[in-house]
């Protein structure tokens, strides 16, 4: 499962871009969107790897 989890910031952005063009907007414009992507994606990772470190613990 953790090795699909590129995925997640992937799908994110292709939705956005598609969100963009369809109303017209340029990927310029919606800078601050793939920026909020960027970051979710990063505290999910975050939270995965603090959970896997958690668990591996002995």
């Amino acid at each position: 499962m953790t090795r699909f989890l590129f995925l997640i910031p992937l799908l994110l952005s292709i939705a956005w871009v598609v969100y963009l063009r369809m109303n017209g907007w340029s990927l310029r414009q919606g800078l601050r969107g793939f920026i909020y992507i960027a970051i979710v994606s990063g505290f999910i990772a975050l939270m995965y790897s603090l959970l896997w470190w958690l668990t591996n613990q002995r």
